[in-house]
């Protein structure tokens, strides 16, 4: 008899451990379920960029600081073929750049390099602005960084 209990204690508490097993696994599959739902999800907001969201062609406008002059009058022209016009005209000087060529997305489609004969710069695209980038491609940061940007003409 003890023989027998002791058997049924045993299968009792097996079938215990695979029941407690089972659940486990189940959890462990919700939870995966659920996260790579969430990555789906990320996945999906990665696929909006200024590239595909945004209306970057067009004029952009503005006066860039310059280390010996007041200024640059910058127009920087995007077009929808990927290239570019640009035109730096520096104040209270006789001089001016112009420059054409076409340029490449950067950084899943937020920043534009423009690679012509004169012209080496990226820019990263805001909606209805560009910003410009340092040589290493960050932001430009310190008190005169709101002039780095050029508006849309719209």
């Amino acid at each position: 008899m003890k023989k027998l209990f002791s058997l049924s204690l045993c299968i009792g508490l097996l079938a215990f451990a695979a029941c407690e097993s089972n659940v486990n696994k189940q959890g462990a599959g919700a939870d995966t379920t659920a996260t790579s739902g969430d990555t789906s999800t990320a996945a999906k907001d990665t696929e909006h960029t200024s590239q595909n969201s945004v209306d970057w062609a067009g004029t952009y406008k503005g006066v860039i600081p310059c280390a010996d002059c007041p200024g640059i009058e910058t127009t920087v022209v995007l077009n929808d073929d990927l290239t570019f016009k640009y035109t730096g005209v520096y104040q209270e000087r006789d001089s001016k750049i112009e420059d054409a060529g076409k340029f490449m997305w950067h950084d899943n489609g937020s920043v534009v390099h423009l690679m012509g004969k004169e012209v080496n710069m990226k820019l990263k695209v805001g909606e209805n602005q560009l910003f410009s980038l340092d040589q290493d491609g960050k932001p430009i940061d310190g008190p005169l960084k709101d002039h780095y940007i050029l508006k849309k003409e719209l």
